[in-house]
């Protein structure tokens, strides 16, 4: 294929011809193509030539260096059938046109794969990088009054019992002894509690199980850590 010598009124009749059914050299849109046949030319083909002549004053008024698509050998465009003896370059070989399609740059499925690939590990790193924090361990205050039977029972022996009550996640603090009347005085005594593993209602239980000592227990303060 080819447009034959454009410099000469054979070249020029063949463009003119060729584009008379024609927008552009090759597709619906101006491309390379267009650019390349255009740099070709020296001058405006005459009036008389008006295919060309059009396809030629319409090719002018881009940038061609914009125009999209890759600039091919000039004997790449035109009718089948017309040699291009501007150019001399031998025809195109099968291993050109292997060569052309080689993509030197990668495809695009290539880089979805890697980057598929890039964002299982970063989450993998991450969820690793998670595991290894220590879980947040929910805790709470927890002040309680412990009231005796009478103001005869032993406060020191009463504390040593509410003491002993012993379990995990559970830890005694300070402690002091309150007037209640009478000369009764009643055990007021802190702890710290993780949430999961010790209630209100079990520290009730193993303290008024102390029955000769300890009348009852109330919740005084409870805030959460």
């Amino acid at each position: 294929m080819g447009f034959g010598d454009l410099k000469s009124a054979s070249g020029l009749k063949v463009l003119n011809d060729f584009l008379a059914d024609r927008s552009y050299v090759e597709g619906f849109v101006p491309s390379q193509a267009d650019a390349a046949v255009f740099d070709v030319l020296s001058s405006p083909p005459p009036a008389e030539l008006c295919h060309a002549l059009r396809w030629f004053n319409h090719i002018k008024s881009y940038q061609r260096n914009s125009l999209p698509g890759v600039k091919k050998p000039l004997g790449q465009y035109g009718p089948a059938g017309v040699a291009d003896t501007t150019s001399g370059s031998a025809p195109t070989s099968k291993d050109d046109d292997d060569d052309d399609d080689i993509d030197l740059f990668g495809s695009d499925e290539e880089e979805d794969v890697e980057m598929t690939r890039l964002k299982e590990k970063r989450l993998a790193e991450y969820a690793a990088k998670k595991a290894k924090k220590p879980a947040l361990i929910a805790k709470s205050s927890i002040l309680l009054d412990v009231k005796p039977w009478d103001d005869e029972t032993d406060m020191v022996k009463l504390e040593e019992c509410v003491r002993s009550v012993q379990m995990d996640g559970l830890v005694w603090g300070q402690s002091k002894l309150v007037p209640v009347g009478y000369g009764i005085k009643k055990l007021q005594i802190g702890c710290v509690v993780e949430d999961d593993k010790v209630g209100t209602d079990l520290l009730e239980e193993h303290i008024t199980a102390f029955e000769d000592y300890v009348q009852s227990m109330d919740v005084v303060v409870f805030n959460k850590i």
